[in-house]
């Protein structure tokens, strides 16, 4: 039998990426700081506090020569 289904697959960041995050409790603009195999450290471009999490992302769209970070 075939079915409709969502497919998600991790995000590869890259060290020095700008990413925005929305509808999370990790909301709002990220720079990436380090990626291991299972982690990736994101670093806030106003407090520049950086936070460790598991990989967690998914890439939804890809924005070009836009505002950031978000004022």
């Amino acid at each position: 039998m075939k079915y409709d289904y969502a497919l998600f697959e991790p995000y590869p960041f890259v060290v020095g990426q700008k990413i925005r995050i929305n509808h999370s409790r990790r909301a709002g603009d990220w720079e990436v700081a380090a990626v291991g195999e299972h982690t990736v450290t994101l670093r806030c471009p106003v407090s520049n506090r950086a936070f460790e999490w598991n990989r967690f992302c998914y890439l939804v769209s890809e924005q070009q020569n836009g505002e950031w970070p978000e004022p």
